[in-house]
């Protein structure tokens, strides 16, 4: 269960990709997905929980962590948008260190020199990618990566305490949500703009990109979770820059360049450093980008 969630978050880099190059305009495609996978959320958690109720005091979290959703999904599109899937998955990979930084900033964590060997490691390696102009992604397209990775990590920090007292589903439902409504404003111009007039391709993968990396894995996630325990399951996590460069490569027929490869080994070998010798802050939150 835990490899298969990892394997659906992976390809959802990839299949973004296509969708922004057959049509989809990025505040479109963020804003009409979200959209979808929102109505699956709020039924599913209703059937389960009949109820969407929160403490007037966890109100502010809430805010803060669809603050920070709505600035992940600008940051998710447009990254996308200019740059190819396979170096932006490595990219990606970043987000533990920025959870592991932004803890540490918080007083949330004391962090060992384990982290900051892996840290290094893994920021020389996007600075490699970088060196090498990405293959088609320019620094633009990196600093947007960066900035999905940060928003995502301190979305991560943010949604613990809920977690603590309600359950992720509740959770995904009402911070999504409240998320979406910057996010529809925004995207007014381009979704007036937008033809809808794809192939079935582009249907089936924007289906996938709904209930697979949305919806699915947010269930089986925390349920594999709930067997294993968060530290055991965080480790998966580091397969997941890994599938998403292989499918960007397979999918896409992407090239990976010297400095990207060895930027990704870097990042793959930070990623790892840090997981296994320090225990995760807290379970990682179920639905992705």
């Amino acid at each position: 269960m835990l490899l298969g969630a990892v394997i659906l978050w992976a390809l959802n880099v990839t299949v973004s990709k296509y969708l922004l190059e057959h049509g989809w305009q990025p505040l479109t495609y963020g804003t009409v997905r979200y959209f979808a996978a929102i109505v699956l959320f709020w039924i599913f958690t209703y059937v389960r929980e009949r109820s969407f109720r929160i403490a007037r005091e966890h109100l502010k979290v809430v805010l803060l962590a669809a603050a920070l959703i709505f600035v992940n999904q600008i940051c998710f599109v447009y990254s996308l948008k200019i740059g190819q899937a396979s170096t932006l998955a490595l990219v990606f990979g970043t987000t533990p260190m920025f959870v592991g930084l932004i803890g540490l900033a918080l007083g949330h964590d004391r962090l060992q020199r384990s982290f900051w060997a892996g840290a290094a490691l893994t920021f020389v390696g996007v600075a490699l990618i970088g060196a090498d102009g990405g293959a088609g992604t320019n620094y633009r397209g990196i600093l947007l990566g960066l900035a999905t990775a940060f928003t995502w990590g301190a979305y991560t920090i943010a949604v613990a305490p809920l977690l603590r007292s309600y359950s992720p589903y509740r959770v995904s439902s009402l911070v999504l949500a409240i998320g979406w409504i910057p996010l529809a404003l925004v995207s007014i111009p381009q979704v007036s703009s937008q033809h809808f007039s794809f192939g079935w391709k582009a249907w089936l993968g924007f289906a996938y990109a709904v209930i697979g990396p949305l919806f699915l894995t947010t269930i089986v996630w925390f349920t594999a979770v709930n067997i294993v325990g968060a530290a055991r399951a965080s480790l998966f996590n580091n397969l997941q820059p890994f599938f998403a460069v292989l499918f960007a490569v397979l999918l896409l027929s992407e090239k990976l360049q010297t400095f990207e490869i060895a930027g990704g080994v870097l990042i793959f070998a930070g990623i790892a450093l840090e997981r296994v010798r320090r225990r995760p802050l807290t379970a990682d939150v179920g639905e992705r980008l």
